[in-house]
């Protein structure tokens, strides 16, 4: 009967699992197409303008499927309920994440594309650092190759159009912090998703960000929407498709995922946008950029194979919670046999 049922638990892991990476490489194309958007989108707008309508758009489209879902957890009678904590924690969570793309929003027009590009994309260290200092969790040497691998196949993208200088620290300084926001805010999501749906978390990052973007591209850009149809398309495809089906996709695959493995897999999002631009904007690919891409594809398959990666270390950190609760549970089950016997 127990194997039986460790059996089933097993399979509906494996399953929950493949869903969760199908979601997330899903999510990963869609972030991808930003850049495409985003540079269509700056004909007519500036970089926070395009952030404020990307967020309102966004929002306006989880708040009818939150609405929906309510819909049908009032005929199931469950709820999603807020204590203050839950709100201080979505808040801080938005505060965060809008952090991260006003900071790599600017730190693009402070320094070259590829410094902040390479800087941005230490998102996973930064998730790994803090798990390790902060929440003290555990890393085997397999995780820890594909996540150095990873990092430097993401790195040699960018690094023969590097810019060494003086002048560009306040935007390496930007992206880098970006990196620490992205971090912050994948730890956050993941803890979050315990108890709330992706839709309802990326619905708050989308509120939040809105209500900051707005007086920053009020005071900065003067001009908040775009003025031709072109334009339109352009938020509204960012909104949707990055917005929507990326972070909403890439929230949905934290609740099974590790952040530390969704940062890793994220460095996937340059690879296929320079995939992308080769493909639409007939941007030259070099032979380094091809095992670049290979690199990080094999710095990936070792972080998910990884003990990490399958969860192994934290069913091994739940076993021994078991086990070392299981002689304290036998003694109030004797106590409580003694007192009855006893009366």
């Amino acid at each position: 009967m127990t194997q039986a049922l460790a059996s089933t638990g097993e399979q509906q892991t494996s399953k929950t699992n493949i869903i969760a990476l199908v979601a997330i490489f899903t999510a990963i194309v869609a972030l991808s197409l930003a850049a495409i958007f985003t540079r269509l989108s700056e004909y007519e707008l500036g970089p926070f303008g395009t952030i404020f309508n990307r967020f309102w758009i966004a929002a306006l489209v989880f708040w009818l499927i939150n609405l929906f879902q309510t819909k049908k957890e009032k005929q199931k009678e469950h709820q999603e309920s807020y204590t203050r904590k839950d709100v201080i924690w979505l808040g801080v969570s938005g505060i965060m994440f809008w952090g991260c793309l006003a900071c790599w929003a600017w730190s693009l027009t402070q320094t070259g594309v590829a410094n902040s590009t390479i800087l941005h994309n230490l998102t996973p260290l930064f998730t790994t650092l803090v798990g390790w200092m902060l929440f003290r969790q555990r890393f085997d040497n397999r995780f820890l190759l594909g996540l150095a691998l990873a990092m430097v196949g993401a790195t040699a993208l960018g690094l023969g159009d590097l810019e060494a200088g003086a002048d560009n620290l306040m935007g390496d300084f930007a992206a880098l912090l970006s990196a620490a926001f992205s971090a912050a805010n994948l730890m956050l999501i993941e803890r979050l998703r315990a108890k709330f749906s992706a839709s309802t978390i990326i619905f708050w990052c989308c509120t939040v960000g809105m209500l900051l973007s707005f007086p920053v591209a009020l005071l900065l850009e003067g001009r908040i929407f775009p003025v031709s149809l072109s334009g339109w398309l352009a938020v509204i495809s960012l909104a949707v498709v990055c917005q929507v089906v990326g972070q909403g996709l890439q929230a949905y695959s934290l609740k099974s995922l590790p952040c530390g493995i969704v940062g890793i897999f994220l460095l996937l999002d340059p690879v296929l946008a320079a995939l992308v631009a080769w493909a639409v904007f007939a941007e030259s690919l070099s032979l380094s950029n091809w095992i670049a891409f290979f690199v990080i594809l094999v710095g990936m398959y070792l972080a998910k194979s990884s003990r990490y990666g399958n969860g192994e270390a934290e069913e091994k950190e739940e076993q021994q919670v078991v086990v070392s609760t299981q002689p304290q549970l036998q003694q109030r089950v004797v106590r409580r046999r003694l007192a009855l016997v006893s009366r």
